[in-house]
């Protein structure tokens, strides 16, 4: 009896183990270095990153490298990818962003980003243009494991701030806000502190000696007015690497998505 309670016992404890122990990114992969852009110790960083990401957010952040997108545009490559591992994942929703990287030769190079479920409403296609603003320069310094640690970190920031919002405005910048509050406080301060100082007795009438006080002189030149009108020259210059292309979509399986590329 005693070693019938033991053995239940120790399976229990050997479930609990195994359960709590082994990496969450064991039975998911979520890194696919086709193109061998990473070293297996990056890869395995960069596997950790997102199964912690996934575990805060329900949503897979996933990178795919490749020298061979098939004919295919970057675009539709990344659909249907995408589509093969929703089926892959078998996840209750369908919350994703992944970045496909496209290394043709060293002169022509492609990222695309699509997003979807959570990750096509949080991540749109004006936040993926943002994202690119980021990780363009890195890829194009050929810094590809940092610029797929921001793309993880940029992914699941935006995931905190509600669709709508523009993520890089000054005014969700933390230190913006604390020295608004800590000037507002000082202003009303001040006022308090000079208002409790009584009311001033004194007028415009205290010191002027009405018999003698008269204006001397009234002048009032009105010469001419000149509007000038000059055109706001147009910027279509792109310092985030080459011109942009895709957009969002639909994939051959009706998956919706947001999307955006661009060379580098």
């Amino acid at each position: 009896m005693f070693m019938n309670r033991l053995s239940k016992s120790a399976i229990i404890f050997i479930a609990f183990f195994f359960l709590f122990t082994t990496p969450a990114f064991a039975d998911v992969e979520r890194i696919y270095d086709e193109a061998g852009l990473l070293d297996a110790n990056q890869i395995q960083q960069l596997e950790k990153k997102a199964a912690s990401y996934f575990s805060e957010w329900s949503t897979d952040f996933i990178v795919v490298t490749t020298n061979d997108i098939e004919g295919k545009s970057l675009k539709r490559y990344t659909q249907d990818i995408s589509d093969e591992l929703e089926e892959k994942l078998n996840r209750a929703e369908d919350n994703m962003v992944i970045l496909t990287i496209y290394i043709e030769s060293s002169a022509d190079r492609e990222a695309y980003i699509a997003g979807f479920g959570k990750g096509e409403e949080y991540v749109d296609d004006a936040r993926i243009q943002l994202i690119l603003d980021h990780i363009i320069p890195d890829l194009a310094n050929d810094d590809y494991f940092e610029a797929f640690e921001l793309f993880f970190e940029k992914s699941a920031e935006y995931l905190n701030i509600r669709p709508g919002v523009n993520p890089e405005s000054i005014f969700l910048n933390t230190y913006l806000q604390l020295g608004v509050a800590i000037t507002l406080g000082g202003l009303i301060v001040f006022i308090m502190a000079y208002s409790s100082g009584g009311k001033s007795t004194v007028t415009s009438g205290t010191y002027l000696n009405r018999n003698n006080s008269r204006i001397v002189k009234k002048h009032d030149r009105y010469l001419r007015k000149t509007v000038t009108r000059k055109r706001k020259p147009s910027n279509n210059s792109n310092s985030g690497g080459g011109g942009g292309f895709g957009g969002g979509g639909v994939t051959r399986a009706g998956r919706s998505h947001s999307g955006g590329g661009r060379k580098f």
